[in-house]
């Protein structure tokens, strides 16, 4: 199940997960401008300390998906389709992301809503 719970505070404020109220979710997606080297390094680890099942970081510059699935040691390793969203691969929000130079963001999530559906 796919969960995310934040608590947002004012721009530039952390944002948490308070694991002592809620679980850890099974995926966990950091959209990533200017912050890559944090996203695959820092967090990955933290995330992996964390037993979050995959791990996505969405490089919105270079329109590429890091799709990350932590094994049985503990370690993410890179994979290509979701165990979390079963059989979903991950080209098909990278497909969906490159629309976004032709196609407005409501086109892009449609087409990529019909992709879904026909899985």
């Amino acid at each position: 199940m796919l969960v995310m719970m934040l608590q947002l505070g004012r721009p530039g404020q952390s944002r948490f997960i308070d694991l002592e109220q809620w679980r850890s979710p099974a995926l966990v997606g950091e959209i990533s401008d200017t912050t890559l080297a944090i996203d695959l390094d820092e967090k990955k680890r933290l995330y992996a300390d964390l037993g979050i099942s995959e791990y996505w970081v969405i490089d919105v510059r270079a329109y590429r998906i890091f799709a990350f699935r932590l094994d049985e040691e503990g370690v993410y390793q890179e994979c290509e389709i979701s165990q979390v969203l079963p059989n979903l691969a991950i080209a098909l929000f990278e497909k969906t992301m490159e629309l976004l130079d032709t196609k407005t963001n409501t086109e892009a999530a449609i087409l990529l809503s019909k992709q879904i559906q026909d899985l």
